[in-house]
């Protein structure tokens, strides 16, 4: 259980959810809105997170035990498994919990062929249009897709594919084009955008988008920030200073001799390390802010402790606010000089650390 007395605190901001959430909206307004909200909500707690997420058509993860948890608080939307299943007990749940799936192998065919179900399922056929992860070949599509809606075990049929450059501007030209082809004179409803290509979809199109990362408020453009996207951090990672040291110039801070001071140099020390998530590739000179103001970290990240050069901010003591990512430090910027991806920081946050939900309301969720 986190401690109550460290004052280390996600905080998750269930506005600032809803407001990316409209933004997917405006970027995609023909579109069904699928939120994807694997990894438990990329970190930011699932359950936590569902009420604002009421004007989301369904929601999309990869786990099934998380699939039913939502069932169970009484979610009624479509649900949607990314990786679909992977044997005939797991699809007796499945159809027993309504739940729809991918099918992204001639497996998994096989199974639907073979079993007895409950009730019929609502599918995604995943077409591969160039990543190379999951998905059916482009030019089994047509066989497969009339396999599938001959099944007594499937009631609808979708065709999707995963774009794995929508981030740059020509990068799904080629994956577009296969998809299109693959799909050509099918009837069935398409599902192609993640968060990069709705922020795309004028060119990118489909009836069904998959937003992921732009909903908690990073940006999946490298040209563009979050802010100029109209997207505004969800979790707030926070703690404070516990400890000052006032180090002279030429000695080191913290393991490894990877930071020295070249000057006269007051240190704060923070409680949160990468036991808790913060990342240990964390480069000296990356941006945290103390008491308001722009620090930065000086020496290497511990597991409960980091060090952030404070000699330019002589209001800042012991016990003084620090904002290690959100509101306007984007996590972003964090991962940047971490060598990693903001889905990484995110998904990261550990089990000792608090977390706390502002705006708090219930959503009755209707079919």
């Amino acid at each position: 259980m986190p401690s109550t007395s460290r004052q280390l605190t996600a905080q998750i901001s269930l506005s600032a959810l809803r407001n990316n959430l409209r933004r997917v909206r405006e970027k995609a307004p023909s579109a069904q809105i699928l939120a994807v909200v694997k990894a438990d909500a990329y970190g930011h707690g699932l359950i936590r997170v569902l009420p604002a997420l009421g004007e989301a058509d369904g929601l999309a993860l990869m786990e099934l035990p998380a699939a039913i948890a939502l069932r169970e608080h009484n979610y009624t939307r479509r649900i949607l498994l990314l990786e679909g299943f992977f044997s005939a007990e797991e699809l007796d749940e499945i159809s027993h919990h309504r739940i729809a799936v991918v099918v992204h192998n001639r497996e998994q065919v096989a199974m639907l062929e073979a079993t007895e179900l409950e009730r019929p399922l609502e599918v995604f056929l995943c077409i591969n249009s160039g990543m190379n992860r999951l998905g059916i070949k482009p030019s089994e599509t047509r066989a497969i897709s009339d396999k599938l809606s001959s099944l007594p075990s499937v009631v609808t049929l979708r065709l999707m594919t995963h774009l794995g450059r929508a981030e740059t501007k020509e990068g799904s030209v080629d994956a577009l084009a296969r998809f299109a082809e693959a799909c050509e004179g099918l009837p069935y409803p398409k599902s192609i955008a993640n968060s990069a290509g709705v922020l795309r979809y004028k060119a990118i199109g489909g009836e069904i988008v998959r937003p992921g990362l732009m909903l908690y408020g990073a940006s999946p453009l490298a040209e563009k920030p979050a802010r100029l996207l109209g997207l505004q951090p969800v979790m707030s990672l926070r703690s404070e200073l516990i400890a000052i040291q006032d180090v002279p110039e030429g000695e080191y801070v913290g393991y490894g001799e990877v930071f020295k001071t070249s000057r006269p140099t007051r240190i704060g020390v923070v409680a949160c390390g990468y036991a808790d998530g913060y990342p240990i590739t964390a480069r000296p000179g990356t941006p945290v802010h103390v008491a308001g103001r722009r620090a930065t970290i000086a020496g290497r990240v511990s597991m409960d402790l980091l060090t952030v050069d404070i000699t330019d901010i002589p209001e800042a003591q012991q016990g003084s606010p620090v904002l290690l990512w959100g509101d306007d430090l984007p996590v972003d910027d964090v991962a940047h000089w971490s060598g990693l991806i903001p889905y990484q920081l995110l998904c990261a946050v550990s089990s000792r650390v608090r977390f706390v939900t502002t705006e708090v309301t219930r959503v009755h969720f209707d079919l």
